[in-house]
């Protein structure tokens, strides 16, 4: 008997270990975002996109946990697979088998109408890979070498072409934002930095200048320099979102209120510009709030590696805090009129079964270093 409850405090020891409080600003933002996902489709489609969300969202808590569980030995050995098989997910969406909306062919159709989007799965087999890849020479007691530089550089650059031909401009640059900023956090020699800013720059300057970008997606960047060419167009739901937003004013006009957002004026407004709903019904004090949520779990994520005695857990968490900010970012700066429109969601926030999924993932990996760190 003595024994037993000696294990039962073992294992309750080993749950204790956990970041809760990452656990909890990650659940309270999702289920902040299935409400607003909520208010946007109930007058077309009841609470059937708000189950959805909330399924995700279970699913991915329930994948964090097993992957925090996993323990980081076991991350590392099993990166190389999982940056293989998101690869293998990027070639795939481009064969027939890809689905294209939109004019981007980022989508691989499942059953129960569910799709699978292989960029979103790049962005942890990236983070894990280039982690393990730059933390090794950092255990040695040395800064990163020029053939981990160079072997970092092909790992981002081979899911960044990729997805670029679906095309997929925010994404891709998500993936290069963070990977940049993993090789600036290991410590490599500052002429590697420059050259990876003027590499990105050659990057986004192809994209915006040859025929890499559809149609849809050129229409959408002409339409954030000026909405007003073409209103009922491009510009339409560009000027859509700054409409509801300004509507909202201090305090909004109530949820399940606001005359654009249940009016269904604002296209995309379930994924896309979702933050459109907190800006029009929950008005500058929700949508601070909402914002200042998004920014306690990227400083959760910060602080696990600042916390983190391991290179590899430092990395992994830096490299999510990176991917979180910069889209939370991008999508609220398009949303603001701010930046392009290029299709990010809002992490935890907007609909969208991979994101959702993914971004839970993000925090497995995150509370995989805190448990380890924890451990020693």
């Amino acid at each position: 008997m003595p024994r037993a409850a000696g294990e039962d405090r073992h294992r309750l020891s080993g749950w204790a270990r956990h970041d809760v409080g990452l656990y909890l600003a990650a659940a309270g933002t999702s289920v902040v975002g299935g409400l607003l996902v909520w208010s946007a489709t109930a007058h077309t489609d009841g609470t059937a996109y708000l189950v959805r969300h909330l399924l995700a969202s279970t699913v991915g808590l329930v994948l964090a946990v097993m992957v925090s569980r996993a323990g980081q030995a076991r991350l590392r050995v099993g990166a190389p697979v999982l940056y293989g098989l998101a690869l293998l997910a990027l070639v795939a969406v481009l064969t027939p088998v890809g689905l294209t909306v939109n004019g981007s062919r980022s989508w691989i159709p499942l059953v129960g109408g569910f799709t699978l989007q292989p960029a979103e799965l790049v962005k942890v087999g990236l983070c894990v890979l280039l982690a393990a890849v730059l933390a090794a020479p950092a255990e040695r007691g040395r800064a990163p070498g020029t053939r981990e530089v160079l072997v970092a550089a092909a790992l981002v650059a081979l899911p960044v072409g990729l997805v670029l031909l679906q095309p997929d401009l925010g994404s891709a640059a998500v993936v290069l934002a963070m990977g940049a900023v993993l090789v600036a956090v290991a410590g490599v020699p500052r002429r590697w930095l420059v050259g990876a800013v003027v590499l990105a720059a050659a990057v986004v300057v192809v994209a915006l200048t040859t025929p890499v970008l559809s149609d849809y997606q050129r229409d959408r960047l002409a339409a954030f320099a000026d909405p007003s060419a073409d209103p009922q167009g491009s510009g339409y739901q560009t000027r859509m979102v700054r409409l509801a937003i300004g509507a909202g004013g201090l305090w909004g006009q109530g949820f399940m209120n606001g005359q654009r957002t249940q009016g269904g004026d604002v296209p995309y407004q379930l994924n896309d510009f979702v933050f459109s709903v907190a800006g029009e019904e929950l008005g500058f004090v929700g949508a601070t709030g909402l914002l200042l949520l998004l920014g306690f779990v990227v400083l959760r994520v910060l602080r696990v590696a600042a916390r983190s005695p391991e290179p590899f857990g430092r990395l992994v968490a830096v490299g999510v805090a990176a991917w979180l900010a910069v889209q939370v970012v991008q999508n609220v700066g398009m949303n603001l009129g701010l930046l392009p429109v290029t299709g990010l969601p809002l992490p935890f926030v907007s609909y969208g079964g991979s994101s959702m999924v993914v971004s839970w993932l993000a925090v497995g990996l995150v509370d995989a270093a805190h448990t380890a760190g924890r451990d020693r």
